[in-house]
């Protein structure tokens, strides 16, 4: 069954990479299906099936130039795609700044010291000191 929403369609369509080459291709200006069919080596068929997903996502549309039907990027689904994934940004930002510190204090004097007193040689059998008895 085919997505509903708007953003399901977006993330549906962009899950493609022939359809992400051809929007890289559509970000240059409006191509025709032949040249948006140059690259790959598929039909003009199979590349009008792949200008439907996009246009039943809004990532495209399409004019009409004389006999021409140039497809044409349409970014706003691409900025709600983004807007959506930047609401993760200051989940990824915290994660990094937690693992910032973390790594900061394993660097810190005070931790070589501790990793001395822990180091593969002090572990060893029979090598700290005892008293006897």
């Amino acid at each position: 069954m085919a997505p509903t929403d708007p953003l399901s369609r977006t993330f549906a369509a962009l899950a493609d990479p022939t359809r992400r080459a051809m929007l890289a291709r559509l970000a240059q200006g409006p191509a025709t299906v032949s040249e948006l069919a140059e690259p790959f080596d598929m039909s003009f068929a199979a590349v009008s099936k792949h200008l439907r997903v996009l246009q039943g996502a809004g990532l495209v549309t399409r004019g009409r130039d004389a006999q021409y039907r140039p497809a044409m990027l349409t970014a706003r689904p691409l900025q709600d795609a983004s807007a959506w994934l930047g609401d993760y940004r200051v989940f990824w930002a915290e994660s990094f700044e937690a693992l910032d510190t973390l790594l900061d204090g394993l660097t810190e004097p005070d931790s070589a010291a501790a990793a001395e007193t822990t180091s593969p040689e002090a572990r060893k059998p029979g090598t700290h000191d005892t008293e006897d008895t």
